[in-house]
């Protein structure tokens, strides 16, 4: 049995996910904003890889069914009606709707694991349905991957960290270690050096920084609220969608 935790999706094959279970962490901010749509109401947040696909699915599925979402490089994309913020996600916004969203790193991150048995994206939003589902998994002897969307395919604190909180209630306490990988040991060190408090590593970490510089530390702090946006959001078919618990 084996747990393996990945810093990016760089390099990702196919077989590394195949009939596993998938844990996919953007949680500054796609992970985030997925649970609070879904908590508010969306049918589904459909992830796709560019602007371009975004509105090409927008005028497929037409504009009464659905809302298009999204960010580059932190900012709102220009035309869409709303950006990658979890505060954006209001039942005004979403309820009803099918959410179509392209970011930086976590929609790609998303796509690159569609071969994988079942694939979650986990955030402190829906921590507790996240790790509960991930100690399940794991007490019936399944192996699972934790991917982290990271930062322009490098390493990313801020999802390391949640990473690391995640295989922790997973294998029972962070001081558990069997079938863990080399990554998920230095994410159980990170719960260790931060403990319980998100906005720490959140904050500082460059995700943190750079989206605080351009006035989006309200975005940053909403994040680091546990359980804000109680979802349990399963990847299937391209889509995401609540699951039942």
């Amino acid at each position: 049995m084996k747990l393996d935790v990945l810093f990016s999706p760089l390099g990702l094959t196919p077989a590394e996910v195949q009939g596993r279970t998938v844990f996919v962490v953007d949680i500054l901010r796609l992970s985030t904003t997925v649970c609070a749509a879904l908590h508010h109401g969306a049918r589904a947040v459909i992830p796709v890889p560019s602007t371009e696909e975004a509105l090409r699915m927008a005028q497929t599925l037409g504009p009464g069914e659905v809302v298009l979402a999204g960010e580059r490089n932190g900012l709102p994309i220009p035309g869409f009606a709303l950006g990658n913020s979890p505060r954006e996600m209001t039942p005004e916004a979403v309820k009803g709707r099918l959410v179509i969203i392209t970011t930086t790193n976590g929609t790609g991150a998303l796509l690159a694991v569609q071969g994988a048995a079942q694939v979650y994206c986990a955030a402190a939003a829906n921590f507790s349905l996240a790790a509960a589902a991930a100690r399940e998994i794991w007490a019936r002897d399944r192996d699972m991957v934790i991917l982290c969307a990271g930062r322009d395919h490098r390493f990313s604190l801020d999802d390391a960290y949640c990473a690391g909180r995640l295989a922790s209630v997973a294998l029972g306490g962070v001081r558990r270690r069997q079938g863990l990988n080399d990554a998920g040991l230095a994410a159980l060190h990170l719960v260790r050096r931060y403990g319980e408090r998100w906005e720490r590593p959140l904050l500082s970490s460059r995700a943190g920084r750079e989206l605080s510089t351009i006035g989006l530390k309200h975005d940053v702090l909403d994040c680091a609220r546990a359980d804000a946006y109680p979802a349990l959001a399963l990847f299937h078919e391209r889509r995401v969608t609540a699951a039942s618990t």
